[in-house]
């Protein structure tokens, strides 16, 4: 940029050496621009590959922080974050953060550039320096008071487009479903309505930017012509010369550049600025107390797992059964019970596994030790073996796994789907989400792929609420038979689950509210009955009775 600052000068000899009648001056004023053309294409250059590696880097090192920090908080991160707002942040924001940086060098570039333009005027022909050195930095200040409202209005449109693309994701996430129960329409209106929201914000804020680049046109301008005005009256008057008129000239046209510049900066500035809170909103966020990151590790983790908020004890060793009469209560809990509790409650410290708090200890070895299935678990592309190559202990091998899931139907579909001749399942492509199986062929699959893993304790969200009562029996024996020793929680209302599990807990307004076998609370606790059975009194009274008599005959053999 330097060479072009000295341009003006090259062409302002050039022309005093015509009016003076000079060839060598001409000659040497020719040259002078000649080298400076090539030393500004040079320039040029090397200022773009340098601002456009700034921006690079800069959005590339955000990407590599946020996907350290997606690994390090695992699935904790969209329970606290929207995945939407994650998505958006890793994309668009990171964009936004590495224009920044780009804009910042060639902003560094332009002021370094106009201060030393302005003070050599000031030495070249004070009488003009002095203007443009006044005016140039009244020109920089000219749209500071129109900044917080283009700054509000694109934080506006920001907010507005992270809204649709939240809504998007849950959309496509959840097309099946939508389609299963006609609700398309209903969600395209939604995302209809939310898309024209950005748009009139985008145009909001389009306007007020068009205004500020309005005022960076017509107030450079105004000083252009008060230059001129002021240089030919002084060439009028003999002060100064017609090349340095035109030397003074071609500089001021020249600072019209840098002032861009800082518009270009003003701009990135206010874009950047939200997406760098939003990205350093999800990069602040940690799973354990920083004091306590090596405190726990090394820890041994065994033993009952217990939660204080709600009270739930699962004894180690055994299969425990909970009841929860609101699905969503079922998911907060398994997730408290898996240290990714969303929120914590001041004063309550996380799940106990063997009285230490799961949220005390490194993310890895807490993985290690308790397992959660949530309710509609992910099953990503890629062949079967593939899908339970997962870190496990290697005392469950996948055969052992796929029969205690009862996945034989799932084996032979996928053997006719194998498109070589070998017929093996475990070779054969499952499709993203497994969209290529029903839904209670990918609810098996996910519960096979946990047996593998065979953590010290797992727990399972509804893992049986999409297969038929026969199976689901099954299943619940191959759980409890492969699990034997091991520590297994799982949150259901199924009699034929309830009735395997060595332990029943009922959960009620997030209290463990009552204890004890299946036919225990059955008899005894009319709320755990309305929940599990959902029948009318009058079929709860024979159906108590009928429990009545078989206990009677049980305790006589």
């Amino acid at each position: 940029m330097a060479a072009v600052a000295v341009f003006p000068v090259a062409v302002g000899f050039a022309v005093q050496a015509v009016v003076d009648r000079s060839g060598a001056r001409l000659a040497v004023a020719g040259g002078l621009m000649a080298l400076l053309g090539v030393l500004t294409a040079l320039g040029d250059t090397m200022l773009h590959r340098t601002a456009v590696t700034n921006w690079i880097t800069a959005a590339a090192r955000v990407q590599q922080l946020l996907a350290r920090k997606t690994a390090e908080l695992g699935s904790a991160l969209t329970r606290r974050v929207a995945a939407g707002e994650v998505v958006a942040v890793s994309t668009g924001d990171v964009e936004k953060i590495g224009w920044f940086v780009e804009a910042l060098s060639r902003f560094a570039s332009a002021a370094v550039t106009t201060l030393a333009v302005c003070v050599a005027l000031v030495i070249y022909q004070p009488a003009l320096g002095v203007v443009i050195a006044i005016g140039v930095p009244v020109l920089t200040l000219a749209v500071l008071p129109l900044l917080p409202h283009a700054t509000k209005r694109a934080d506006e449109q920001r907010e507005k487009a992270g809204r649709a693309t939240e809504l998007a994701s849950d959309t496509v996430a959840g097309l099946r479903v939508l389609r299963g129960i006609g609700g398309e329409e209903l969600f395209l209106t939604r995302y209809r309505r939310a898309s024209q929201e950005v748009r009139k914000a985008a145009v909001r804020s389009a306007r007020m930017w068009a205004l500020i680049a309005a005022v960076q046109v017509a107030l450079p301008g105004l000083l252009l012509i008060a230059v001129v005005w002021y240089g030919v009256g002084l060439a009028q008057d003999g002060r100064i010369g017609v090349g340095e008129l035109v030397t003074v000239y071609g500089v001021v046209t020249f600072l019209l550049f840098p002032l861009r510049q800082f518009e270009e900066i003003a701009m990135a500035y206010s874009f950047s600025r939200p997406s760098a809170q939003r990205a350093a909103r999800v990069l602040a966020l940690r799973r354990t107390d920083p004091s306590t990151d090596d405190g726990a590790r090394g820890v041994v983790l065994a033993g009952d797992l217990y939660d204080p908020e709600s009270g739930l004890l699962a004894p180690a060793g055994l299969l425990t059964t909970v009841v929860c009469g609101d699905p969503d209560v079922a998911g907060r809990l398994a997730d408290r019970l898996g240290g990714h509790a969303a929120e914590r409650v001041e004063g309550v410290p996380s799940a106990l596994l063997g009285g230490v708090a799961l949220d005390e200890v490194p993310l890895d070895e807490a993985r290690a030790a308790v397992l959660v299935q949530d309710k509609d678990p992910v099953l990503m592309s890629g062949t079967l073996a593939e899908l339970l190559d997962v870190p496990s202990s290697g005392a469950v091998d996948a055969d052992a796994a796929l029969t205690a899931a009862q996945c034989g139907d799932v084996l032979a579909a996928l053997a006719q789907a194998s498109v070589d001749d070998s017929g093996d399942p475990m070779r054969t492509r499952i499709t993203e989400r497994g969209r290529s199986l029903s839904g209670g062929q990918r609810q098996r699959l996910a519960l096979a792929r946990s047996l593998v893993t065979d953590p010290e304790v797992l727990v399972l969200d509804e893992p049986t609420s999409a297969v038929d009562s026969h199976t689901e029996a099954r299943i619940a024996d191959g759980v409890r038979g492969l699990r034997e020793g091991r520590t297994t929680v799982v949150f259901s209302s199924s009699p034929l689950l309830l009735d395997r599990a060595d332990r029943v807990v009922f959960v009620r307004d997030g209290r463990a509210a009552a204890v004890g076998t299946h036919r225990e609370l059955l008899r005894d606790d009319s709320a755990y009955r309305a929940v599990v059975t959902r029948e009318t009194d009058e079929e709860l009274g024979v159906e108590l009775a009928e429990l009545k008599k078989t206990e009677h005959i049980e305790e006589s053999a």
